[in-house]
């Protein structure tokens, strides 16, 4: 059995890392894409900002359907307002203080809540509860995109670097 308090605490502490991983990025490279036809750093952090405000705001509001063409523009409601050129601390900050509404609200709703069917946007159709575990792993596969970056920058990411931490202390 999945537990839902397991679901957010992990959420929480994945968006914690990715918040992390955009203040560990070294000035003035938010920009920086491995290739040219890869997404920036900065174009990755503000979708895994966009996307999780927007699916769980979507779930929130009680809608079925997060799917079809028109779901991206419903998304846009639950969009983080940041400008184009926002900075690390930026975009690190609202990472952390978008998730915390999102967290309270998807705690207070019930059991049988979780159990109705939603339409993903892949058109396959699961739980509420399994739709949050797929905005999580959606939100960790591109977590992974970003510590990749970083770690072409000469950079250890916060997860490593405390798994390192602790076996440095046996």
């Amino acid at each position: 059995m999945v537990r839902l308090e397991n679901v957010l605490a992990s959420w929480k502490t994945i968006r914690q890392d990715t918040a992390q991983a955009v203040e560990d990025l070294p000035p003035g490279e938010l920009d920086f894409k491995p290739t040219p036809d890869l997404d920036s750093f900065r174009q990755i952090a503000v979708h895994i900002l966009n996307a999780g405000n927007g699916l769980s705001g979507m779930l929130l509001d009680g809608e079925e359907n997060l799917s079809g063409p028109e779901f991206r523009e419903r998304m846009k409601k639950h969009y983080s307002i940041l400008p184009a050129d926002a900075d690390g601390a930026a975009i690190a900050a609202e990472l952390r203080s978008a998730l915390e509404p999102r967290i309270t609200g998807l705690a207070q709703q019930t059991p049988a809540w979780y159990e109705q069917i939603v339409t993903r946007v892949d058109g396959q159709k699961v739980t509420r509860l399994e739709m949050l575990q797929f905005i999580k792993e959606h939100e960790l596969t591109h977590r992974s995109q970003l510590f990749m970056y970083l770690r072409l920058k000469g950079v250890v990411p916060a997860t490593t670097r405390r798994r390192l931490a602790l076996q440095a202390r046996r």
